[in-house]
């Protein structure tokens, strides 16, 4: 966009947010985004001010806190807010409120949420806006989550954004991608907001964000989970939030859509779109596993930055009334997700849409596809200039892909990986207890039959996916081994976690890559030997000869001495055996 569209594009949208924020705040309250006219954003020195002094501002309803440091040494900061009296998370719970948690700057270069949430924020305390809600829950706002890479500042850290002039980075300092480790949690940064999280217990988690993608008029998207996925009742209060939201933004102004507008073939919108569920790795698709709500907000990039602000705003106030009008509901209906029994009951890991379509309108513009003459591929170009409605096809008939039979009692976690899987555990709120006794059990392991390993590196690590079964087994288990029950309110994070075929579980992270890794062999000329030593074996020679009558298996030598490699002795028992155990009585 040119210097003098910009301006313009800042004009118009200056104009639509002037009723919002009308009234003349206090100076030290004002964002540099305020008094730029919703061209710049500060730096982290601001926020770490406005922290203060919203706290010094309204002594009795805020208070500035520090959950974290950032591995660069930056302190992670939280504004604590409500008309309740109740600052802390022990009066917040006892006092039955609920906690609505507002994050920002996940992706540092994607800052809307700052900026906005300040002002919402302001707004609210001054009862210009959602009066009284303040006095329902509490409101725990982190203006920047991904704090070091908001300091990684510069223009054109987001090529295909509009605004602000200088935004921060995508990753953190260490190069992880924040909105990849709400499970695995190997940032320093997401440990501390888990512990955050686990103190506070939000009843909904709202995680601001811009999308990437093509040229549009639709201007946001909200999503909710859980509204696809979960435990019916939330699905069904989800959906009512997630609609409730947008019909307010809707008669704000804004073109909403419930779906990630992200096209099934890149570039082509005659391709449409799929809805879905989002694997934990994403807030969404992790709180969900908690029994909260998770809400994603993405602004469209193309949007100038004073629209996409004033956007978000509207969200925030939408969501802190919504929370005022409904959160002890939710709060019931929760606690009632919590204590449902899962056990030995079939719960899906992942989900899909189903081959079902519907076309939808969606608001987009001209275009044309012709080849580029610099890559040569076939490219989109749109013209901003003539607003078109797309019919376009959508799938968002979501059903269950893979379904697993929770365990009846829980899982066992050998004493082996017992402290690290244990400060994973302790992370995400999950109780388990110590075995304290070496002893033999009933339990059922997971033996794979393939397994194959990712050829790139993902967020550091090596991604594994395995097929096999469970199967009834009697195993020694060792003092010191974790007994982690189904039978508690984080069950559904507990399968994520220990279900070796679940999307985002620590074997498919590759936290056990070692058990499927063979390392002890014979070698050739010894498995020949031995081949000729159990061949005088009738059973053996029956097997082998069986065995050969499959053409690619008598061609391939390996796999001819490896059918004898099996059968002796020396083989390990435990290759390609999932550590982790599951039993049907509490041990």
């Amino acid at each position: 966009m040119t210097p003098i569209r910009t301006l313009l594009a800042s004009a118009v949208a200056l104009a639509c947010l002037a009723p919002a924020f009308a009234a003349t705040p206090r100076a030290e309250l004002v964002t540099e985004s305020e008094r730029s006219g919703f061209v710049r954003t500060g730096r982290f020195e601001e926020t770490i001010a406005l922290c203060h002094a919203f706290a010094k501002a309204y002594p009795d309803a805020v208070r500035c806190t520090q959950f974290g440091t950032t591995p660069e040494g930056r302190p992670m900061l939280a504004l604590i807010a409500t008309r309740s009296g109740a600052l802390t998370p022990e009066a917040a719970h006892a006092k039955g409120l609920p906690v609505l948690l507002v994050q920002g700057g996940i992706h540092a270069g994607e800052i809307d949420g700052k900026d906005a949430g300040f002002q919402a924020l302001r707004q609210v305390l001054d009862g210009e806006l959602a009066k009284g809600a303040l006095d329902k829950q509490v409101l725990v706002f982190v203006p920047v989550f991904n704090i070091d890479g908001h300091e990684r500042f510069g223009a054109w850290n987001r090529p295909n954004q509009r605004g602000p002039e200088q935004m921060g980075w995508r990753t953190t300092a260490q190069n992880y991608n924040l909105n990849r480790d709400y499970v695995k949690a190997d940032a320093p940064e997401m440990q501390a907001m888990l512990r955050l999280v686990d103190a506070w217990d939000p009843i909904a988690y709202i995680d601001l964000h811009v999308t990437d993608g093509a040229k549009f008029e639709q201007d946001v998207a909200v999503q909710v989970e859980p509204v696809h996925a979960g435990d019916d009742a939330l699905q069904a209060a989800g959906r009512a939030f997630r609609d409730g939201v947008i019909a307010d933004i809707a008669k704000q102004g804004s073109l909403p859509v419930a779906f990630y507008p992200s096209f099934v073939q890149f570039d082509d919108p005659t391709s449409g779109f799929i809805d879905g569920v989002s694997p934990p790795r994403f807030s969404t698709g992790y709180f969900l596993l908690r029994n909260r709500f998770g809400m994603l907000v993405e602004t469209h990039s193309w949007r100038p930055y004073p629209h996409r602000v004033k956007t978000t705003h509207d969200i925030v106030v939408s969501v802190m009334q919504h929370v005022a009008d409904h959160g002890s509901e939710w709060m019931r209906i929760a606690k009632a997700a919590d204590a449902a029994d899962l056990s030995g009951k079939p719960v899906p890991l992942d989900y899909t849409a189903s081959e079902k379509v519907r076309t939808v309108d969606f608001r987009g513009y001209a275009y044309t596809r012709t080849p580029s003459e610099v890559s040569g591929a076939l490219m989109t170009r749109y013209d901003e200039t003539k607003p078109q409605l797309w019919k376009v096809p959508l799938r968002d008939d979501i059903i269950p892909g893979r379904v697993v039979d929770a365990p009846r009692a829980g899982y066992i976690v050998p004493a082996a990986h017992a402290a690290w899987v244990g400060e994973k555990l302790k992370l995400h709120g999950v109780q388990f207890k110590a075995i304290d006794a070496h002893d033999k059990f009933a339990v059922q392991t997971f033996r794979a039959t393939s397994t194959k390993f990712a050829g790139n590196s993902v967020e550091g690590h090596q991604r594994l996916t395995v097929e096999g079964t469970w199967k009834p087994e009697t195993r020694d288990v060792g003092k010191g081994a974790l007994f982690v029950p189904i039978d508690q309110p984080r069950a559904r994070l507990v399968m994520a976690l220990l279900e070796p075929q679940a999307p985002d579980a620590l074997a498919a992270w590759g936290e056990f890559n070692n058990a499927f890794e063979q390392k002890e062999y014979m070698e050739a000329y010894v498995a020949e030997e031995v081949a000729e030593q159990m061949l005088k074996d009738p059973k053996v020679r029956a097997e082998f000869d069986a065995a050969l009558k499959d053409e690619a298996f008598a061609k391939d030598p390996e796999a001819r001495l490896a059918f004898f490699a099996k059968r002796h002795s020396s083989w390990d028992e435990r290759f390609n055996l999932y550590p982790v155990m599951r039993v049907d009585t509490t041990p």
